[in-house]
């Protein structure tokens, strides 16, 4: 009887190992198919996602004549390199262990211009009002691509309505030749923004730690991308400028 019972207790010992093998064999077969769908799955959005945004992204941009080699990608002096990525966004990726810039103090600000003064270097923006009847705008499918022959920033795509209209530096008692290249072709400045009830402005002059050159910056916020500008000054005389755009809403 005794030797009866132990061979039905190790019968019942192998059919119960049996259905938790066939429960786990058919458990692994699910979870098989179930990770050979899901790596398809994801396969297929990885490789057909980039090639549909790209293809939206074309015909978006089909109008879109602005260039980049105006950007801080193309600056090549490592010294103005190097500070531009203190403060530009267009340069964020390398601004990585960089402290901030002295700057220039902001002496008064309005919807339509806005003044810095360290005493030694004064610096003045001004906006003025924009024409369309006295340029050339050039559209497409109902939106303005160019104006006066050349691409341009500031809510585009869209007529402007006002553009920057000078850029005035004093060093000492030396007023410093700004050519109107260096604010053709930027419209809609924002000299100024509220935050919670306060005005406030992102534009600024920094002040490089080689004495010699300074940064005057502006930020100008759209719903169509936004750009900014950074007018270089060196040794008293007008360098260059810098433009990035696209990367903020």
């Amino acid at each position: 009887a005794i030797i009866g019972k132990v061979k039905m207790l190790f019968v019942n010992l192998l059919t119960f190992e049996c259905v938790i093998l066939n429960h786990r064999t058919e458990y692994l077969r699910k979870l098989r198919i179930f990770l050979k769908n899901y790596f398809m799955r994801t396969l297929f959005v990885l490789l057909v996602l980039p090639i549909v945004s790209n293809c939206f992204s074309q015909n978006e941009d089909v109008n879109d004549y602005r260039r980049k080699n105006e950007g801080f990608a193309h600056v090549t002096d490592k010294s103005i390199r190097s500070d531009l990525s203190c403060f530009t966004i267009g340069g964020i990726e390398e601004s990585m262990g960089k402290g901030k810039l002295k700057e220039i103090p902001v002496k008064e600000y309005g919807a339509d211009f806005i003044s810095f003064d360290s005493n030694q270097i004064k610096v003045i923006i001004k906006a003025v009002p924009f024409f369309a009847t006295k340029h050339k705008l050039a559209k497409e499918e109902d939106r303005t691509v160019k104006i006066d022959n050349r691409p341009y920033y500031g809510s585009y795509g869209k007529t402007p309505t006002t553009a920057i209209g000078k850029v005035t530096v004093i060093i000492g008692k030396d007023t410093v030749a700004i050519p109107e290249s260096a604010w053709a072709a930027l419209y809609n400045p924002s000299f100024i923004y509220h935050e919670n009830g306060t005005v406030k402005t992102r534009d600024a002059v920094y002040l490089s730690p080689d004495k010699r050159t300074f940064y005057i910056y502006m930020l100008n916020k759209d719903d169509t991308g936004s750009y900014e500008v950074t007018w270089i000054m060196q040794d008293k005389q007008y360098l260059k400028r810098v433009v990035d755009w696209g990367f903020t809403q």
